[in-house]
């Protein structure tokens, strides 16, 4: 169940102010969550028509787990729960980033890290070093 409208035209989705996400062949939309204060990118996750409904009605986060082929509320056992301060869609409508401020001890990474993204990975002339920890 899609409650989102489908928009026909290329101009009615870049340019027209109706929110109409554009979900992927496996019902998803990706979406960022960054720190609101401080921009970090804290996760990539993905939602579907139910969680995003659930998101901008709770005004927290929701995903759909794909390893877990179940609706996710950020939080909900760690105490992490992710307060939406911000919800913004890209301009084909097909990623959704939302600006958080995080609850409990402010982590986001099932590992324990604050972010998922803690890895480093050198470009350029240094293209060859290992990841570094960051």
């Amino acid at each position: 169940m899609n409650p989102f409208p489908n928009l026909e035209t290329k101009a009615a989705i870049e340019e027209g102010a109706t929110f109409a996400p554009r979900f992927d062949a496996d019902g998803l939309v990706t979406c960022v969550a960054t720190d609101a204060a401080t921009g970090e990118v804290l996760m990539v996750a993905h939602m579907n028509a139910q969680s995003l409904q659930l998101s901008i009605e709770t005004g927290e986060a929701w995903y759909w787990s794909r390893s877990r082929r179940e609706l996710w509320r950020k939080g909900a056992t760690s105490g992490q729960i992710q307060s939406i301060v911000e919800m913004r869609v890209d301009c084909d409508q097909d990623a959704i980033w939302i600006r958080v401020a995080v609850a409990g001890d402010g982590g986001c990474c099932h590992t324990g890290r604050r972010s998922c993204f803690y890895r480093v990975k050198p470009t350029g002339a240094d293209a060859a070093l290992p990841l570094a920890f960051g």
